[in-house]
């Protein structure tokens, strides 16, 4: 599910109220317990907790309550997963840029500047993303119209929003860290070019590169054949 498809989970009024209860316990609950603390039937209460499971936002196992001894089967308990819903539109990532950051500083060589830290992370970063991206999809040999197909999922997911110009090239609408692209436009652009970059690479694609084309009110980088 989207962040906006699991708000729309919580949207009903008993389930949000069960979430909360849950969330202020701070421990697996029984379906009962959550049906008395809404007022309402074991079977509804289980109908919701069932759908707050499969939108990700509660786990559901028979472990049983701790300190509790029960005789037969251990009953169904729910309790909170660790998911963090943010919603924005348009999409905003500074969580992304945060952690290219934390593990440029972790990982600095001797030597080596931060700022060249930072691109050489979010290159690695990238890559690691299209490599998964490729292992996922096994596409075979890329050419540069499929390399921007799949490319194009992955940007639509990460919100960069893109947009097939020509059947070789793919602007990106929005940029996920407009707001920092504020406080330092040449490093969050150069992260950002180079987290596509390493992404282009991990996937394996040929014949296409991505390239600074900085735009008001967009995406600095694109993605097009040479």
């Amino acid at each position: 599910m989207t962040p906006i498809e699991d708000l729309a989970v919580l949207a009903d009024e008993q389930r949000r109220r069960m979430f909360g209860f849950i969330r202020r316990v701070r421990r697996p609950v029984t379906r009962e317990e959550a049906a008395a603390d809404a007022g309402i039937s074991t079977k509804l209460a289980a109908f919701h907790l069932d759908k707050l499971v499969a939108a990700g936002l509660l786990r559901a196992s028979h472990d049983g309550l701790a300190g509790v001894r029960r005789v037969g089967r251990k009953p169904k308990v729910y309790e909170l997963t660790d998911v963090d819903i943010r919603v924005s539109i348009p999409e905003r990532r500074p969580d992304l840029i945060a952690e290219i950051l934390l593990d440029a500083v972790l990982a600095q060589r001797p030597g080596e500047q931060s700022r060249a830290a930072a691109l050489r992370t979010a290159h690695e970063r990238g890559e690691s993303l299209g490599a998964a991206e490729r292992a996922r999809v096994r596409p075979g040999r890329l050419g540069p119209e499929r390399s921007l197909t799949l490319s194009e999922a992955m940007l639509e997911r990460a919100g960069f929003e893109p947009d097939r110009a020509a059947p070789t090239a793919v602007r990106l609408l929005n940029c996920p860290f407009h707001q920092l692209v504020e406080r330092s436009t040449e490093l969050v652009c150069g992260i950002n070019h180079a987290y596509l970059c390493g992404f282009l690479s991990g996937l394996e694609a040929t014949g296409v590169e991505a390239v600074l084309a900085p735009r008001p009110g967009q995406c600095c980088v694109e993605l097009r054949a040479p």
